[in-house]
Formats: C-alpha cells, sequence, structure tokens
C-alpha cells in the first residue's frame, strides 16, 4: 500500500510505527499482542511476545530497496555461514505496509556480555575478506543519501536547517576530492559495536544491514576512528585493541578529516529525527548540531 513519501516520513514516530508493526503482523499471521518497541532510530524495531521475531519498519518507501539488499545480504551471509542476523526464511520479505517496508528478522537470544571492540575488529577483517557473489548487486557506499529527506522533514530550528544545509555541500565537495587506496569489497556501513550482539553461546554476530554496500572498507573503520578519535568514547586500551584485531588506524589516512566530517554530520541528523519523541533526545540533538557550529571544541556527545 503505497502512500505520499513526505506525509509517511514526517509522520514516523512509535505510534505510527506500531500500527504498521501490527499490521504487517496480521499479513504475515504472527501475533501482535505483547510485542514491545525495543528501539526508534532510522527504522522502529519490535520485538514479538508470541515468537522469536523482531520486527523491523523503515521511516519511508525511499528505504525499499535497504530493505531488499538487507534480506538478500542476510541470505548471503547465511551461505557463507558467517556469524550475522538471519531472516525469518517462510515469510515474504519484505512486505510494504501504508508506504513502509517491514522485515522480519530471527530473534538473537542474548549472552550476558556485550560484544568488544576487538571482536568489532575481528569482524570486519573477515567481512572485508569475503568475496561477494556474481548474482548479489551491492550498491556503493552514499554517505548522503539519506541527508536531504533528514533536513526536508526534520522537526528543528529554521537555522539548524540553514547550517546544515551549507556544511552539507561543503562535506560533498571534500569528499569528491577523497582517494582511496583499498580495493573495494563488502561493507556493512554503519559498522559500530552496537551492530554487534553476542548470543547465549557467546558467538558474536553481525547486525542491521541497512546501508551494506560494496565498496572500501574506509566507511567501516571511520565509525570506530571517530567514535575514539573526535568523541573519547573508547579506552585508549579499547581502541588498540579494534586496531591490532583489523590491523589499521585509520586516523593515520590523510582523508580521515573528512570521513570524521561525514560520520558526525551523520550521527548528528540520524538522531534530530526524533527530537518530537522526548526531550532527552532533543538535549541530545542540541549537543550535537553545537559541535558541528565549533569544529575545534571538545565533544561532549552521548552515545545513543
Amino acid at each position: 500500500m503505497a502512500v505520499d513519501a513526505a506525509r509517511t516520513e514526517e509522520g514516523f514516530t512509535s505510534a505510527r510505527a506500531t500500527r504498521v508493526m501490527r499490521a504487517a503482523c496480521r499479513a504475515a499471521d504472527l501475533d501482535d499482542r505483547g510485542a514491545e518497541l525495543i528501539r526508534l532510530g532510522e527504522n522502529a524495531l519490535f520485538r514479538l511476545a508470541s515468537v522469536p521475531v523482531i520486527v523491523r519498519v523503515a521511516r519511508g518507501e525511499e528505504w525499499l530497496p535497504k530493505a531488499r539488499v538487507e534480506v538478500a545480504v542476510s541470505r548471503w551471509l547465511a551461505v557463507e555461514g558467517f556469524p550475522a542476523a538471519r531472516i525469518v526464511e517462510d515469510l515474504e520479505q519484505p512486505l510494504l505496509i501504508d508506504g513502509h517496508p517491514v522485515t522480519f528478522w530471527r530473534l538473537i537470544a542474548e549472552g550476558d556480555r556485550k560484544a568488544t571492540y576487538g571482536e568489532l575488529g575481528g569482524v570486519l577483517r573477515d567481512l572485508h575478506s569475503l568475496k561477494v557473489p556474481d548474482g548479489l548487486a551491492l550498491p556503493s557506499f552514499s554517505p548522503f543519501d539519506k541527508q536531504e529527506l533528514r533536513l526536508n522533514r526534520a522537526v528543528i530550528p529554521d537555522d539548524d536547517k540553514v547550517f546544515l544545509r551549507k556544511r552539507w555541500r561543503e562535506l560533498q565537495d571534500r569528499y569528491a576530492e577523497l582517494r582511496f587506496e583499498t580495493p573495494k569489497g563488502p561493507v556493512h556501513g554503519d559498522a559500530h559495536v552496537q551492530n554487534l550482539m553476542v548470543d547465549d553461546q557467546d558467538r558474536v554476530v553481525l547486525i542491521d544491514f541497512e546501508a551494506f554496500c560494496y565498496d572500501h572498507p574506509e566507511w567501516d573503520l571511520m565509525v570506530t576512528a571517530v567514535e575514539h578519535h573526535s568523541l573519547g568514547w573508547q579506552t585508549d586500551e579499547q581502541y588498540a585493541d579494534f586496531v591490532a584485531a583489523y590491523g589499521r588506524d585509520l586516523y593515520d589516512w590523510p582523508g580521515y578529516e573528512t570521513l570524521r566530517g561525514i560520520q558526525e554530520f551523520g550521527m548528528t541528523t540520524w538522531l534530530m529525527q526524533n527530537v518530537q519523541e522526548d526531550e532527552e533526545t532533543a538535549a541530545e540533538y542540541r549537543r550535537r548540531i553545537a559541535g558541528l557550529r565549533n569544529d575545534d571544541a571538545p565533544r561532549d556527545w552521548r552515545p545513543w
């Protein structure tokens, strides 16, 4: 059921996502009673109470191609035996419900610890060593593909929008001058440690394939590099474990500052989509936009 894309995106709240989830469950013959919203970000994630399934609701129909990529990547990684999230195979995937792509994933039974940064480095090293099969069509990494939609629809002050549009154009100019020396391959596209889970068998599992692509590995390394060198979210020991496991510190690359700008911009515009949800989110957005306005100031951003 396709609807006006702008109206769909602007109205993507937890309440709307819940309605879409319930309709998707009815279409898939799943019981949505007791379903719990566990995250609202680029997508809304719901844990069903009736069966071990996660329902993922995307913001609008524009994300349908990405949902199709997610499903295809999950199937490929399953064939490879790579430790990654698995779709529910016996359901049609993805569904389009009221203008929102919906996918269904096997619940990962969580263990009693979080993944480490050393494990993240190892997972990325192994992922980047895989060969993408000829039949799997993956896009290139596109650091700006979501930004215009986010800026058009964000409920933020007009002067913030003016500033962010100017910064967006500046980053595009800097990006056009980047020169990579590494070969292209499979790239996760949003490779932070929160996109790893440790299951109840102590296996580390890669999740969230929305940004999965075929491009240079630097796009995966920039996330943790920026979180450490710019935001201070890891200890020196944690970051050293990441670098040792992967075998490279992106901070030493001349293009790091450009990637830092792109990453921080994306982190800010991602969060601004949900400023209407609660004051805590709005306050964190204000911290991040203040940081973007002063590149040299210390970042007091909080993980989200």
